[in-house]
């Protein structure tokens, strides 16, 4: 039963109650417009009990915001004389005080939405009174556009809306329709008479107003103005905070007598917003937000000063975030704002904005329905299963983009099925839960990671104003007090540290004593409270939405004690959970200001502002100032919020990796793919992937398999490759012999130098496309498929000899091309190449290193049979044109010499094709004739050496200069073959018999190696080498160190038998003293008994014989050598005494030459190199040169004319010397080609003195080109 019921009569609705009452009697809805302070609020629930209402259930009473329902509901109870709680009740978010003797009940629109879930007809209530409908906020629109459809169902509800004077007919028309519009009845709240002033800040119709005019000054100008009308209160109205701070600091350095300025705005902590209901003295000039355009009532003001701009929340379509920029008021807010100041006497309203402006402005703030994200009423008309969105039956419906944002931003969350039209389980999980949808898909996520308890509390500090408190005069010790709470790399992180701060301290505490130490700490005590509160109702939803399993009991179960660092694991998966809610708040440092960013150091110095992040969708916002990252940002972050002021900043921000977003978002990335290609290691295609997120790039190259992205290609790419091409590791035997196959085949194109003997690719690619099926796209695809079809056709995939060759291939004769060619008693096997400017390109011959100096080289002067014809028909054309003339055409010539060669392929080609060619037109081809540069790659064998493992060690066509390079690897592996007959250190003959040559096996070849003897110095060791040429000579010396070392000198007894004139001859040599000179001598003579006693010995009797024949003969022989020697030297100081006495220009070359001559034949070690019978021949040579001198005193033209005819061969001499590989003597037949030359000088310059056989330059030239090639 209702309580005794009274009206105040000084308020205007209660002189309008009975025509109220009657409306609501009469009508199922009523609109009662009336300005604030008409009284509607209170009186209409009481009107309503009047009539009866609230007994077969309650007046449900909202408003729009918590503070409201409580203060209403308290005034309510006060006036009826009730307890709160009873028959007057109240219900905000987390807080109940509704009984069952309840009839009023006060709540928040928010609440009344949510019970729409379990009770979609609203059977609770009897009456709904929607109060400050003209806010026209997003609850306000959604709950009366389902009232609208709700009502025929609930004939016996009374719905009543309470508007401010702001267009109510668009409220009567949508409850009535334009032809029955639901009746109002209008309340007037307003008692005095308010003057307008237009004040704008630059005065356009004004031609001496100053344009640089700030708006401070206006503010300043305009409250001065103010205060000459009289005492009374200013109310400025301004945009935000901040220029709330910049009008204060404008204000006080005006120094206004007795006036107070204060700040208000949502932010400031209770006791500043305490301060303007405060009753004070003298004049005080309130700066506020648009908070006190409705909401607020502040008394005492008699003045208003309205700036003309608001922060409106708006929401950024391009950029899906909620903006607050800074915009023009409407009529209908300029009009509240006028109005605040004609509450209790006559006011005055400076508007600083002109009259025109002011006109021009729309007549009515856009409802917040048109200007914000849609999440939550889509997901609720979702989950209440409303049916289309477009066909809500809205208030003024919202624009279709908006809804298609809303949709968008559920669809991000993983909250919608394809369709767009049900929930998915996640979507039910965020219907149920009473919070933002983003922080909803915290929850969900982890709740699956096991982290609920921590996400539980940062989901409700999210939803709630920030409890620490930056006061404007205290922020730098506030800031100080909150550093303590920081963790670095999370602003998240930082929120569960206070918490486990404000709990830890509770804990500890009285009541009083937390809330002074939360004054102190800078901490809102009613946020912190809320805060709990609401952590509280959160953990209960998410219970009742199944999410409690994994949430501890325990506050300290969650995260460490505050002084004590959070695991980084645990950090991670705290920050993928709250990333689930964050998926388009993601944004990693924009890499174009990193890459136009100048040197590190001058990039510290310039920049000027925090570092620029790369948003979803194009956007670009930073972090902000505030916040703990601020100082060290890193490259990808999630904000929890993106707000546009004076910038789109990033607030509440943690790092994030961008692995961890993939998973999140893979209903929401966008995979590009590029470069598709076959894996030979995967045995599938391949391609890089490109993964990005509304723009982003999450995955910039990774490679993934491409058989899902595009099958077609993928199997185009298997067949082509691995089948086709062979580039697949696999173990079928169809497969292995298929390549076989095709190997052979296409060796034949190799070798034959043709690309038209095998098929194409294309028609390999045929032969499986035909029999491979469609579904097989990788190699793990084919191998399912032929495991079954290897049963049924196991020859399906067999390749032919038919299917792989063309007509064209069996004309070409396999012989002609060998596999193996024979040379220098070994088998070599041949390799073929048919790849023109690559280094294999033509026919390679692989040679052991071992062998390397056991290989013939002539065989592979004549080529393979195959490529013979072609070879002389390019040596042909490489001839001089006076000589290629007599061939042409030239392969007809090439034909017909290779049929006369055909038994001569012994001797190098080049040989043959000298005298053949010769012959064949009658003219001299020599080998200076062929420009064998000229010859193309491909005719000229290559060169493979390989070691013993079949490693390559070097290649090459010159085989001499291979010799060269390797002779240190080829010793290297004859000694590691002789390891069984080297010795070192000998001094005497004990190793018994040495054999000439050496078998040893390398591989599949047997090379031969040749043991001798070393010199050592003073010891000889026993080696392998590789050539019996090398051998020899060394081994000569290795057997005369040994004899020496056994046999006493000769030296003291030779001495003996010279006399002093002698001595005086002899001392004067190219050696340098007399016993050097003997050393020479008594080598030269023991060189002369090895010849004479049967050569150098490779066994113990024939070594011995040698050394009884040194000492018996050794003393004899060197004084026989020495007298030969003693007549040489005699010859030479002749020619050295001439040689000085022989002056001028005309003889200086003559004399250099002969210079030359004269120390080349006569120098230290001469004796043992000319040897003990060819003494004479050098005597005879000086004395050759001592007749030259005197001819080149008269005929020095003569002398240079022989010098110039001698000259050609000498230079190819002495190249062939110089070409001689390191630590190789001289062959005998090279040797005998210096002789000659020597023989020459004498038949030139000293005629007519005899020479030892007949010579000419001619003959010299023969007998080099005679020279066989160097082993």
């Amino acid at each position: 039963m209702a309580p005794p019921i009274s009206y105040p009569p000084t308020l205007p609705v209660s002189a309008r109650r009975e025509e109220i009452a009657e409306a609501i009697r009469d009508n199922q809805v009523v609109i009662v417009a009336g300005e604030t302070g008409s009284g509607k609020t209170t009186q209409l629930p009481k009107i309503c009990l009047e009539l009866g209402r609230g007994v077969h259930g309650m007046i449900g009473h909202t408003q729009p915001r918590r503070l409201a329902a409580r203060t209403v509901a308290a005034r309510i109870a006060e006036e009826l004389g009730v307890e709160l709680g009873s028959t007057v009740g109240w219900k905000v978010r987390f807080t109940d005080q509704v009984g069952d003797a309840t009839m009023v009940k006060l709540m928040t629109d928010g609440i009344l939405l949510a019970e729409l879930a379990g009770d979609k007809n609203l059977r609770r209530y009897d009456t709904l009174i929607i109060d400050e409908a003209h806010e026209r906020s997003l609850n306000i629109d959604f709950i009366l556009g389902y009232l609208t459809r709700l009502l025929p169902r609930r004939p016996d509800l009374k719905v009543i809306i309470t508007s401010a004077t702001i267009d109510p007919e668009r409220f009567a028309r949508h409850f009535g329709g334009e032809q029955a519009p639901a009746p109002i009845v209008e309340v007037s709240g307003r008692t005095f008479p308010v003057e307008v002033r237009y004040r704008p800040v630059v005065d356009p119709d004004d031609a001496d107003a100053d344009p640089d005019r700030q708006l401070d000054d206006a503010i300043g100008d305009a409250v001065v103005e103010l205060q000459r009308e009289g005492p009374g209160d200013v109310l400025v109205f301004l945009p935000g905070e901040r220029e709330i701070r910049d009008a204060a600091e404008a204000l006080e350095r005006r120094n206004l007598r007795g006036t107070e300025i204060l700040p208000l705005y949502a932010r400031l902590s209770t006791a500043e917003q305490q301060r303007v209901w405060q009753s004070h003295t003298g004049n005080r000039v309130v700066l506020a937000t648009n908070v006190a355009e409705t909401s607020l009532t502040v008394p005492g003001v008699r003045y208003v000063v309205d700036t003309g701009t608001a922060r409106i929340s708006r929401y950024s379509r391009r950029l899906k975030v909620q903006r607050l920029p800074i915009e023009k008021i409407s009529q209908a807010s300029a009009n509240q704002r006028s109005g605040r100041c004609g509450r209790t006497s006559d006011g005055i309203a400076i508007r600083l904005y002109s009259e025109d402006d002011f006109d021009a402005r729309p007549e009515f703030t856009d409802p917040e329905i048109l200007r914000t994200n849609l999440a939550s009423v889509v997901l609720q008309m979702i989950a209440l299963d409303l049916g289309e969105i477009s066909e809500f039956p809205f208030v003024e419906p919202p624009d279709r983009r908006a809804v298609a944002d809303g949709l968008d931003l559920l669809h991000e969350l993983g909250a919608l099925r394809p369709d767009r039209r049900s929930l998915t389980a996640v979507g039910h999980s965020l219907s149920r839960l009473p919070v933002d949808p983003r922080l909803g898909r915290m929850l969900v996520e982890a709740h699956r990671n096991g982290c609920l308890r921590e996400v539980l509390v940062i989901a409700a500090a999210l939803s709630v104003q920030d409890p620490r408190e930056r006061p404007t005069e205290q922020r730098q010790a506030a800031d100080d007090r909150h550093r303590r709470f920081t963790v670095d790399g999370s602003d998240f992180l930082a929120l569960l540290r206070l918490w486990d701060h404000l709990g830890e301290r509770r804990d500890a505490l009285s009541g009083s004593k937390f809330r002074r130490e939360l004054r102190e700490d800078f901490l809102h005590y009613l946020r912190v409270r809320e805060w709990w509160d609401l952590h509280g109702q959160l953990r209960q939803a998410a219970r009742s939405a199944g999410m409690d399993r994994n949430d501890p009991d325990s506050r300290a179960a969650g995260t460490p004690p505050v002084d004590e660092p959070l695991d980084a694991g645990r950090a991670d998966v705290i920050h993928q959970s709250l990333l689930a809610g964050l998926l388009s708040q993601v944004g990693m440092q924009d890499p174009l200001a990193e890459k136009n960013a100048p040197g590190k150091a001058a990039a510290k110095k310039e920049r000027k502002g925090p570092k620029d992040y790369l948003g979803a969708r194009g956007a670009k916002f930073a972090i902000w100032p505030g916040s703990g990252l601020a100082k060290k940002p890193p490259r990808w972050v999630m904000a929890a919020e993106l707000v546009e002021t004076t910038r789109l900043w990033a607030r509440t921000v943690a790092p994030v990796k961008p692995e961890w977003v993939e998973p999140l978002a893979g209903h929401l990335v966008k995979k590009t793919y590029s470069e598709p290609r076959w894996s030979r290691k995967r045995g599938s295609a391949v391609a890089t992937e490109r993964v990005t997120l509304h723009g982003l790039p999450l995955v910039a190259d990774r490679t993934v398999a491409y058989g899902r992205v595009d099958p077609e290609v993928s199997r185009d790419l298997f067949l082509r490759h691995a089948l086709v091409e062979g580039d697949w590791e696999t173990r079928h035997a169809f497969f292995h012999a298929n390549r076989e196959l095709l190997d052979d085949a296409e060796e034949l194109e190799h070798r034959a130098r043709r690309r038209d003997l095998v098929v194409d690719e294309d028609t390999l690619f045929a032969f499986y496309d035909e029999r491979v099926p469609a579904s097989v796209v990788s190699g793990k695809h084919f191998d399912r498929w032929w495991s079954e079809e290897a049963r049924r056709s196991p020859d399906l995939l067999d390749y032919s000899e038919e299917l792989l060759t063309t007509e064209a291939a069996r004309g070409v004769d396999r012989e002609q091309y060998p596999d193996h060619v024979a040379a220098g008693g070994l088998s070599l096997p041949l390799s073929y190449a048919f790849e023109p400017g690559h280094h294999t390109d033509g026919v390679t011959v692989d040679v052991p290193v071992a062998a390397l100096h056991q290989v013939d080289p002539t065989p592979f002067t004549w080529q393979v049979p195959g490529l013979r014809e072609e070879l002389v028909t390019a040596l042909i054309r490489t001839l001089p044109r006076n000589l290629r003339r007599n061939f042409s055409p030239a392969p007809d010539h090439a034909r017909a010499v290779l049929g006369r060669l055909r038994e001569h392929t012994a001797e190098p080609l080049l040989d043959g094709l000298e005298r053949e060619l010769g012959r064949m037109r009658n003219v001299e081809i020599r080998r200076a004739d062929w420009e064998l540069d000229r010859l193309p790659d491909h005719l000229t064998v290559t060169f493979r050496i390989l070691d013993e493992n079949d490693v390559e060690l070097a290649r090459g066509t010159d085989l001499d200069r291979l010799r060269r390079e390797l002779a240190p690897k080829v010793r290297e592996e004859l000694a590691a073959a002789g390891t069984g007959i080297e010795a070192t250190g000998l001094t005497s003959w004990t190793i018994g018999e040495l054999p000439r040559e050496l078998p040893i096996r390398r591989g599949a070849h047997v090379v031969t190696g040749y043991p001798g003897l070393r010199d050592r110095g003073t010891t000889a060791d026993v080696r392998v080498y590789a050539t019996a040429a090398e051998r020899d000579p060394a081994h000569h010396r290795g057997v005369r160190r040994l004899l020496l070392g056994n046999t006493p000198s000769p030296a003291k007894q030779v001495l003996r038998g010279l006399d002093n004139r002698a001595r005086l001859a002899l001392s004067r040599n190219p050696h340098g003293s007399l016993d050097a000179l003997l050393d020479d001598c008594t080598t030269a003579a023991t060189d002369h008994l090895i010849g004479r006693g049967g050569g150098d010995p490779f066994d113990e009797p024939q070594y011995l014989r040698l050394a009884e024949l040194l000492r018996m003969r050794l003393p004899a022989t060197t004084l026989q050598v020495l007298d030969a020697v003693r007549g040489v030297l005699e010859v030479w100081h002749r020619v050295g005494a001439a040689l000085a006495d022989l002056r001028g220009p005309a003889a200086r070359d003559g004399v250099a030459d002969a210079t030359v001559i004269m120390n080349r034949l006569v120098r230290p070690g001469f004796v043992t190199d000319a040897g003990a019978v060819r003494l004479g021949d050098v005597k005879r040579y000086l004395q050759a040169l001592e007749v030259r001198l005197e001819k080149l005193r008269t005929e020095p033209t003569r002398d240079a004319r022989w010098t110039a005819e001698m000259a050609p061969v000498e230079a190819e001499y002495r190249g062939l010397l110089v070409a001689l590989p390191s630590g190789t003597e001289p062959s005998p037949q090279l040797r005998e080609i210096g002789a000659m030359i020597e023989e020459l000088r004498v038949s030139l310059y000293a005629h007519p003195m005899k020479t030892r056989y007949p010579i000419s330059v001619q003959r010299v030239e023969r007998a080099i080109d005679e020279l066989p090639p160097p082993a």
